[in-house]
Parts: C-alpha cells; structure tokens; sequence
C-alpha cells in the first residue's frame, strides 16, 4: 500500500462510525478523512448539538457508551434530573460529559470560529487524529414529510421514535450551503484511493451530505472508485428506520433496494453473505460486489470489514483503470 493513498469516507452517526474505528485500525492517521452527516444537527436548550459528529469523535476516541454506540461512556445524569424537576424539556438526552462537549462547542462557535474548526479543536482535545469534516459549514437541516405535517429530524427520530410515516424528505438551506473546505480538499486529493459510503442510512444520513451543492458532483467527477456497504442485511436494518423508511417511501425491500438507490452514484456496493442470492441482479445495475460479513458487533468484526473494503477497493480501482 502506498504511504501516499488516501481514504475519503461518507458516515452518518453509529454505524458509520464503526467502520470508521475499523478502518482507522487498518490505515494510518494521515491515509483516512471523514465526511460527516451535520443534516441531524439542530439548535437544543441554546446550544448546537451535533449528533453525528459527536458520535464518530467519542466512538474514535475510545469514550462512546459500548451499551447505546452514541453518547459517552461512564455519563452521568445530574443535569437531566435537575432539569427535569425545572419542568424543562428532556426529551434529547443529555448526559453530563456529553454536555460539556456542547457547552465548549456552542462558546467555540459563538466566538466566531466556524464548524470545521470547532470540530478540529474538540478532536483534539479527544486525541482523535482521524480528520473529520462536517459535510459543510452553513446550517443544512434534514425535515422529514409526514401525513401530519413536515418534522425536524430530531423530533421525527428522537421524540417521536421514528413511528410516523414518512411520506417525503428534504433538506432545508441546501441552496445557501457550501461544501467544507475539508470535505472538498478529500473529494478531490489526488491521492484518494476509493471514496467509501458507510453503512449509515442512505436516505437520512448520506442523502444530506450528496445535497451539499457540489459534492455529488464533486464526487462523480473523480478517479476514485465510490464504493458503498450496504446498512441492510437479509432485509433488515441493522442500525436505525432504514427498513421501516424504505417501505413507506416506496423503495424495494433489502439489499436490492439500497443498490437501486446507489446506481448512478457508486461504482460498487459490499454485501453481507446472507444477501449473496442477490449479487447477479445487483451487478446487472452496472454495479461490482464484494461479499463479506457486514455485521460489526466487535473491534475485529470492525477490523476485518475494514480491511475487506480496503483491499476490495483496490481492485475495484484496477478494473476502472484498466491495466493499473
């Protein structure tokens, strides 16, 4: 592996955020770049919480709850219960360390510093060397269409648990938002080798960063094969609504369903090995496959997938490039 190559990875919260650990297990710290989902952010109680960002920054530095994936470890609750006897608002739950995390980025952003540079500094206060960029820096907030009116995304998944139908989304102020300068800088680094789309759900978490103006272009446009890992395995999701959201939007069941989203978008799609009845109508969507175990219950499940994507990626990238 040259020391040069360069990984750019799409990643919602946790199960973009496991692959994450795992790859940043198998490449150097310089070799992996993070695109992170900032749609699920949102103003709560006066400060600008970032669930996805948070997510891969505790999860990279070792601090995320092992029994949620989000949040940190070891949390306590003091401020929920105090809160809670004020008659204030718990519904997103805040846990004491977590908070401090959002109080520093809120004076941080206040003091005129921008998201990516925020995002830099709570990194390494963390000892994260992995770089993560949010998607952008200018607010691009996903809403969900339902039968009962239009929701912001944190109400939809957290207070409302996900239960109303979805008949529709979009994501607010993408005309005014602006690719991250180091988001932009991966996507077009000559020295990517693959660009990788994790197994986040591609309809709330990934779909928000390819409607940042530019990047799905920016992303079409290079010479490194896009390959995506499925979040579905033997019809179900394995993180999240994806299932549950596909069916109400009209899209196919399972794997087949989230390679007919991706055609057009990615060069090949990894499936886990349950779904491998499904590899020759999914090549004939002009899509390659790699087959594996997709499931990350452990480091070296994280690992193993890791390295698979790894070494699958490079030959995705010999067959574009011919003889190379």
């Amino acid at each position: 592996m040259s020391a040069q190559q360069t990984y750019t990875v799409l990643s919602g919260g946790v199960g973009g955020a496991k692959l994450v650990l795992g790859l940043q297990e198998v490449l150097r710290n310089e070799q992996l770049d993070v695109i992170a989902n900032t749609g699920d952010d949102f103003r709560h109680l006066g400060l600008t919480i970032c669930p996805d960002i948070d997510t891969l920054l505790y999860t990279l530095s070792g601090n995320a709850n092992p029994e949620t994936g989000w949040g940190r470890r070891d949390e306590r609750w003091v401020f929920m219960e105090t809160l809670e006897q004020l008659g204030g608002e718990t519904w997103f739950r805040l846990g004491d360390r977590d908070l401090a995390t959002h109080i520093t980025r809120q004076a941080l952003l206040d003091s005129g510093l921008t998201l990516s540079e925020v995002t830099r500094q709570l990194a390494t206060a963390l000892r994260v060397d992995t770089r993560i960029h949010p998607m952008s820096d200018d607010p691009l907030r996903t809403r969900v269409v339902t039968a009962d009116g239009e929701l912001e995304f944190q109400d939809y998944f957290v207070r409302q648990r996900a239960e109303p139908v979805a008949t529709g989304i979009h994501f607010a102020g993408a005309d005014g938002a602006a690719m991250a300068p180091g988001a932009a800088a991966a996507l077009t680094s000559a020295d990517n080798a693959a660009i990788i789309i994790s197994p986040s759900n591609p309809w709330l978490s990934i779909a928000p960063i390819l409607a940042v103006p530019g990047l799905q272009s920016t992303l079409l446009n290079s010479s490194a094969p896009t390959i995506a890992v499925s979040p579905v395995v033997a019809g179900k999701a394995i993180k999240g609504p994806t299932a549950k959201l596909m069916r109400e939007l009209g899209v196919r069941d399972g794997v087949l369903g989230i390679a007919e989203h991706y055609a057009g978008i990615i060069d090949a799609l990894i499936i886990d090995r349950q779904d491998a009845e499904y590899e020759e109508a999914i090549k004939a969507l002009g899509l390659r496959v790699g087959i594996t175990d997709t499931v990350m219950k452990d480091l070296s499940d994280k690992t193993a997938l890791a390295q698979f994507v790894i070494e699958f990626a490079a030959t995705v990238a010999g067959r574009a490039r011919g003889a190379a």
